[in-house]
């Protein structure tokens, strides 16, 4: 081994490199940032207000043991709602009609999404009628309508729920305050509400999302007891 190289080895090995104390990244705030955080804090503030609501938090249970009625008694869940609302109500009828957490029986519930129906419905009578005739055609007497309305006044909506109530269903009614009346023209017109805090249609459907699940949950809980 050459001299030079003997040195410099010699050296590397005795000196060992000074350790650097490791820095913790910093995420710089940019405006998408900003706006992201702005985002969660309002829906925390949402959910923070709807857990201090004790009526709120007991209506769940309320409608919880209704809706496991419903079931023990051979009825079935009906909902309804337009654009994300009616997303809502399918994921809650797909969670009853298939699973939620744990494996159990089917349970019957049926959202308001039949392209064929709505299409048919709204081109011969209007639109305002596809959720009055679609409840007129499938609800009986002790089933359960769940109503999803942001604003509370979608009139299909609110012709659905004038429909169920003379059948004589049990009506539930998730609202939100997006316009100048809280709950809008369906409000206190259900046997069961919630208007939840909230003043846009995002923050309020994912209050509504979360309502419904703990709906389900509380409810197999009863009929698993």
């Amino acid at each position: 081994m050459h001299a030079c190289y003997r040195k410099t080895l010699r050296s590397a090995v005795s000196t060992p490199p000074t350790p650097t104390t490791p820095t913790t990244p910093t995420t710089p705030t940019t405006p998408t940032t900003a706006r992201a955080r702005a985002a969660l804090t309002t829906a925390h503030a949402a959910l923070g207000a709807l857990l201090a609501d004790a009526a709120a938090v007991q209506r769940i249970e309320t409608v919880a043991r209704l809706m496991a009625d419903c079931f023990c008694a051979g009825n079935k869940v009906l909902a309804c709602g337009n654009g994300g609302s009616a997303c809502d109500a399918m994921h809650f009828c797909e969670e009853l009609t298939g699973r939620f957490r744990d494996d159990r029986d089917p349970l019957p519930a049926i959202a308001c999404v039949d392209a064929g129906h709505i299409t048919c419905t709204a081109n011969d009578y209007g639109y305002d009628a596809v959720f009055e005739r679609w409840v007129r055609a499938l609800a009986k007497p002790g089933d359960v309508v769940f109503l999803l309305s942001t604003s509370g006044n979608s009139a299909n909506v609110v012709r659905a729920a004038e429909a169920a109530g003379e059948i004589g269903c049990a009506r539930v009614a998730l609202l939100g305050n997006t316009g100048t009346t809280p709950g809008g023209t369906l409000a206190n017109t259900c046997e069961h509400e919630w208007i939840v805090p909230g003043t846009t249609a995002d923050r309020i459907q994912e209050l509504h999302m979360l309502i419904l699940h703990t709906v389900i949950e509380c409810a197999e809980g009863l009929l698993a007891g």
